[in-house]
């Protein structure tokens, strides 16, 4: 049991670590132009958008009904943080402050909900063959990779550096060798509330797309090119993540 805790918590890391992976594309391009940051906005919410639709599928599988009050809770809590941030005046992340730092925080703050319901399906996993959960820990750093992109879309073309957005990447990514462990000891109990947990994190990036990054995205850059950006995230997204669930 000691040699499998270890293990689950070593691989769960290394899910996270992947995570980081989705900055190095901006160590060849990280100018601010504001079309540039449009077009980065939309690829994010492709991103974002067909992650929830994975993550609510997942969840309807298992119980439509708590997937749906997880959803109408995610959505509810983005809101009510956002609305708390106001515009933002106030806000600093990083480099980042002001109306960019608020955006860089609910981005961050929106996908490590997400990561916390990879960590129980990664636990849940092993909970059922150490060779399954291998396979759902691969499939899920595979997966971050894309997750941490989408975050550094929104923090490199506002000014952050590129390690500074991917060490916020791979934090957000920190609840997966968090609740890895637990969900494996306590399997039945996590599995039993995570529907919930998926449609939390599937309404949670569902909010923050229709609401903040979308219609920025399509405010800063030639709407053509944001929408077919969008789509064509959105297909590659969905793609990658039917691939390593097959």
């Amino acid at each position: 049991m000691l040699v499998t805790s270890f293990a689950i918590v070593a691989v769960a890391l290394v899910t996270a670590g992947a995570t980081g992976l989705g900055a190095f594309p901006f160590a060849f391009r990280r100018e601010r132009q504001i079309t540039w940051l449009g077009r980065a906005n939309g690829i994010a919410s492709g991103v974002m958008l067909a992650a929830s639709v994975g993550l609510l599928y997942e969840g309807v599988s298992r119980s439509g009904f708590r997937t749906a009050l997880g959803a109408v809770a995610g959505a509810a809590f983005v809101g009510v943080a956002s609305r708390a941030y106001g515009d933002g005046t106030t806000a600093h992340i990083g480099a980042l402050r002001g109306a960019d730092a608020r955006k860089a925080l609910l981005i961050v703050a929106v996908m490590t909900v997400h990561s916390a319901a990879e960590g129980v399906g990664i636990g849940a996993a092993y909970g059922d063959t150490q060779r399954f959960g291998l396979v759902i820990a691969a499939a899920i750093a595979l997966q971050n990779i894309p997750e941490g992109l989408a975050i550094s879309l929104v923090l490199v073309p506002r000014g952050s550096s590129v390690s500074e957005a991917a060490r916020w990447s791979v934090f957000s990514s920190l609840p997966q060798p968090l609740l890895a462990l637990p969900a494996f000891l306590f399997v039945e109990q996590f599995t039993a509330v995570l529907p919930a947990g998926l449609g939390f994190a599937g309404g949670a990036m569902i909010w923050m797309v229709g609401r903040e990054l979308l219609p920025d995205a399509l405010a800063e850059g030639p709407r053509r090119g944001v929408v077919t950006d969008c789509l064509l995230a959105f297909a590659a997204m969905l793609s990658l993540q039917l691939a390593v669930t097959l």
